[in-house]
C-alpha cells in the first residue's frame, strides 16, 4: 500500500502521538531495508539455481580478454551451448569474422574442431583446447566456456572471500545492458591478496528477469581490465538438439 494513503486511513482512528510512532516505524524500516548488505552470495546462489535447470541456450557472446598484457579487440560469437558440455561458435563480426569452433566433451578425441574465416576457412582443424594453438589469442580454453562455468567460478571466489572477511560489495544501482534491466554490482577484493582471488575486482550485470549475469568485467591488481564476458539476447531453454552440435549440419562449414 502507498504510505502516505495507509497514513489517511489511520490518521483518524489514532491519536497524533500514535501516529507519529507509526511513522517512525515505518522510516526506520525503509531505512534498515535501505542499509541491508548485499549478499553476493545469495545472488550467485540463486544464479546457479536458475542455471542448474537450464538445459541449453544461445546468445551473441561479446568477449575481450588480455592476453599475455595485450588487451585484444573486442569479439562479438553467435553461441550455442547445451548440456551435457557441447558448445559451438561463430564469429560474426571482425576481426575474426567466419571463424568457427564447435567442442563435444567425448567426441573427437576431445578435440575442438574449427576453422578461420576468409580464403583460410577452406582448413579444419581438430585441436587440444589446451594446447598453444588453440589457446594462443585466449586466457581460457573453450571447456571452461559457459555461464554455469562464470557463475561457479565468481561464486566460489566471493565465498572465500566472504569467509575471509576481504570482499567489499558496491551496488551501483540498476543499468540496461543489451536492452535489459539489470542490477550492477561490484565486488572488491584486496589489492595486496588479489592473487589469491581471481581478480581485485569484479564489475557484474544481474539480468532482473532472468536472475543470472549477462555481463561481467574483470579487473587485475593494477586495476586493467582483463576480460569482458557479455551474454547478448540469452535464450535459455532453446531448444537445441543434437544436429545444433553436429560437424556434418549443412549450416556449418566444418
Amino acid at each position: 500500500m502507498n504510505i502516505l494513503l495507509f497514513l489517511r486511513s489511520v490518521r483518524k482512528q489514532l491519536p497524533i502521538a500514535s501516529l507519529l510512532l507509526v511513522v517512525l516505524s515505518i522510516g526506520t524500516g525503509l531505512a534498515d531495508a535501505a542499509d541491508a548488505p548485499i549478499d553476493l552470495e545469495q545472488i550467485f546462489r540463486q544464479s546457479e539455481q536458475v542455471l542448474a535447470g537450464v538445459d541449453n541456450y544461445t546468445a551473441l557472446f561479446h568477449k575481450q580478454e588480455r592476453v599475455r598484457g595485450k588487451l585484444l579487440p573486442a569479439e562479438k560469437v553467435a553461441l550455442k551451448f547445451k548440456k551435457p558440455f557441447r558448445v559451438y561458435m561463430k564469429w560474426v563480426a571482425e576481426p575474426h569474422k567466419g571463424r568457427e569452433t564447435l567442442f563435444v566433451e567425448g567426441a573427437n578425441e576431445n578435440r575442438l574442431k574449427g576453422h578461420e574465416g576468409g580464403l583460410l576457412g577452406v582448413l579444419t582443424v581438430n585441436l587440444d583446447p589446451n594446447g598453444a594453438r588453440a589457446m594462443k589469442y585466449n586466457r581460457h580454453p573453450i571447456t571452461d566456456s559457459g555461464l554455469e562455468k562464470l557463475v561457479a567460478k565468481l561464486a566460489a571466489n566471493v565465498r572465500l572471500g566472504r569467509a575471509n572477511g576481504e570482499l567489499e560489495v558496491r551496488d551501483r544501482g540498476e543499468e540496461t545492458v543489451y536492452g535489459r534491466k539489470t542490477t550492477r554490482l561490484e565486488g572488491v577484493f584486496p589489492k595486496e591478496k588479489a592473487s589469491a582471488y581471481y581478480c581485485h575486482r569484479a564489475v557484474v550485470n544481474i539480468d532482473m528477469e532472468l536472475k543470472v549475469p549477462i555481463k561481467v568485467q574483470i579487473f587485475d591488481a593494477e586495476d586493467e581490465l582483463v576480460e569482458l564476458y557479455g551474454y547478448e539476447d540469452l535464450r535459455m531453454n532453446a531448444g537445441l538438439t543434437e544436429k545444433d552440435f553436429d560437424p556434418s549440419n549443412a549450416d556449418y562449414g566444418f
